[in-house]
């Protein structure tokens, strides 16, 4: 019997670290090579590919690949037919969104989309820009940018649509956004018919399952304590929980072992506020996955 084997795109450039990253905490240990576009992974089932994230979704659409993981707004620039199986919030950066927006110089006389009337307009997102347009009626040249979008205003284009993650860039260029086209989060797509397959459609949810449960704990910890039957109303009002303490008898009638999952920010303001309500013995540990 032929071994079955899932044809996984990986992203290239910007997401490629991130996404290595968030594979290893989910399990997943993924080598890359600087001469090879085929990055190992130890799973035999699995075979990894290296692409582009523009590109990823018309391979995956073509069944080149089975599954890969790319933007939204890649989805949607090169309208490809696929399946989403799952939203990953992250980022090259951030887990926000990244924004795809319409950007001209500090200067520029232009306020709005409607300005951009017979206008030039540099971007990598072509068919989302000109579909923008069109749905504002608006009629502009946009032309492909294959880089360093930023410097083109305004000898090179009146307005650019560019990506961005903090604004950063764009400040540095003494841009300012006039209006967002699109909010994007990066998505784990499969091939529709390769998705149809059982073994196919298994194999890719148990990947997804494991990278939302990585996804899931981050910033969350784990506490711990032992509270006497007298505190318990006190000390469980305390605690934010992820969804209800879980609570167990200990060895004698009198004492409780609490455990909850909490946000990592508010540590160190309640944990002095349950020794206060006369929790004991508090220990906080990290959380890897989180799965419901």
């Amino acid at each position: 019997m032929t071994k079955q084997i899932l044809k996984l795109g990986i992203p290239a450039g910007s997401l490629k670290d991130s996404t290595g990253e968030l594979f290893q905490k989910a399990g997943y240990n993924i080598r890359f090579s600087s001469r090879s576009y085929y990055p190992s992974i130890d799973d035999d089932e699995i075979e990894c590919l290296l692409i582009r994230a523009q590109e990823m979704a018309r391979y995956v659409e073509e069944g080149i690949l089975d599954a890969g993981i790319t933007g939204l707004d890649w989805v949607l620039e090169t309208g490809a037919d696929v399946h989403e199986v799952c939203e990953l919030l992250f980022s090259k950066v951030s887990r926000k969104p990244v924004r795809w927006v319409l950007c001209v110089p500090e200067d520029s006389p232009i306020q709005s989309v409607k300005d951009l009337e017979g206008k030039r307009i540099a971007t990598e997102v072509v068919g989302l820009t000109e579909r923008y347009l069109a749905k504002n009626g608006v009629t502009a040249k946009v032309e492909f940018s294959w880089g360093a979008t930023e410097v083109k205003p305004p000898r090179l284009a009146d307005a650019i649509v560019e990506v961005t993650e903090t604004g950063s860039s764009l400040r540095a260029n003494n841009l300012r956004i006039v209006e967002e086209l699109l909010q994007s989060t990066t998505r784990f797509i499969a091939n529709k018919e390769a998705y149809a397959n059982d073994w196919v459609k298994e194999k890719i949810d148990n990947i997804a399952l494991m990278l939302q449960s990585c996804l899931a704990a981050e910033n969350k910890v784990g506490l711990m304590m032992n509270v006497h039957r007298d505190n318990k109303e006190a000390v469980l009002e305390l605690l934010p929980a992820l969804q209800k303490p879980t609570i167990s008898s200990l060895a004698g009638e009198d004492w409780i072992a609490v455990g909850t999952i909490v946000d990592e920010a508010v540590v160190r303001t309640v944990i002095p506020k349950l020794k206060a309500a006369g929790a004991k013995g508090i220990v906080e540990y990290a959380i890897n996955k989180i799965i419901d």
